[in-house]
């Protein structure tokens, strides 16, 4: 991955270090150290330039990130995956259920990282996977992968500020009611399971889940939920605990009459861009086996 990246500096940006002016464009400690080995990392008017230098108003800074590794145990693999958007700095895939976002124990080469490594093997470009919200396996729907260092650590800032944002759709039985509110309650791992959470007032981590009843059909309700906090199974768990767990939830719901997955899609994620501050919004249509449990398409399901 090659990526320069060209400031010009403003009146009120004079007499800052290049580190100072730098951290302040959301570069990391880290990415500031791996600068300093590059060739070229950064330059200050066309000239090889020192991180205290001081800035003046109109000069041009100069960033060049290069990165010639690839992860080492992501193997290439020829996989269909589905590219909502991309450029310099970001990727974002809507991800089939069944396909982990990583590679993971008997999943060593049918994740989404093994399909985009193969993807850009094909380019000749090389690869490191940086997934900033990862999904389950059996979910689907948008994810946001960083193209290098950079939009990486700062995707990463932004997610523990709570400023990625993203909502679901879930399908439960019957009519959720109250059709809307907020759920409160914290969550921990269960005792004696390396993979299932539960809700645990005593030692839990904070967990708050927004949800919205969208429609009923078929005997089924369609679910929009925005997550504030980010735990692991927390819209699984909530909306348990709410009294309607997800159909097709192996671990805490086996209701497989309809579908033979957790019925939760990622429907929606907003952000702002992480390099030009852009305000970006994806949304991806409810998944053909959600559908069929609506009888159909579905209008509310469009986001």
């Amino acid at each position: 991955m090659n990526r320069t990246l060209t400031y010009t500096i403003a009146a009120e940006e004079a007499e800052l270090k290049i580190e100072q002016y730098l951290k302040r464009r959301g570069y990391s400690r880290q990415n500031l150290i791996r600068l300093k080995k590059m060739q070229d990392g950064v330059m200050l008017n066309g000239s090889c330039c020192h991180m205290n230098s001081r800035l003046a108003a109109g000069d041009e800074l100069m960033v060049h990130i290069r990165e010639t590794e690839s992860s080492e145990k992501i193997v290439p693999v020829p996989l269909p995956v589905e590219l909502v958007y991309e450029d310099e700095d970001i990727l974002v895939v809507n991800k089939s259920a069944g396909m982990p976002t990583h590679p993971s124990m008997n999943n060593y080469t049918n994740s989404m990282a093994n399909a985009l490594a193969w993807y850009y093997k094909e380019q000749g470009k090389p690869f490191i996977f940086r997934c900033t919200n990862r999904l389950d396996r059996d979910t689907s729907g948008l994810t946001v992968i960083a193209k290098h260092m950079l939009s990486s650590g700062i995707l990463s800032s932004m997610a523990v500020r709570r400023e990625i944002h993203r909502e679901y759709l879930a399908l439960v039985r019957g009519r959720v009611d109250p059709p809307e509110g907020t759920i409160v309650a914290p969550l921990s791992r269960k005792p004696g399971s390396i993979i299932e959470r539960e809700v645990d007032f005593k030692n839990g981590e904070t967990a708050v889940t927004h949800y919205r009843l969208l429609e009923v059909r078929n005997g089924h309700s369609l679910v929009s939920l925005r997550l504030e906090t980010g735990r692991t199974h927390q819209i699984r768990i909530h909306m348990k605990y709410l009294g309607f767990p997800l159909i097709g939830d192996y671990l805490y719901n086996p209701d497989m009459e309809h579908i033979g997955r957790q019925a939760l899609h990622s429907a929606r994620l907003a952000f702002r861009h992480p390099i030009t501050g852009e305000e970006m919004d994806f949304s991806a249509p409810l998944p053909e086996d959600m559908r069929r449990v609506l009888g159909g398409m579905s209008g509310a399901g469009r986001l």
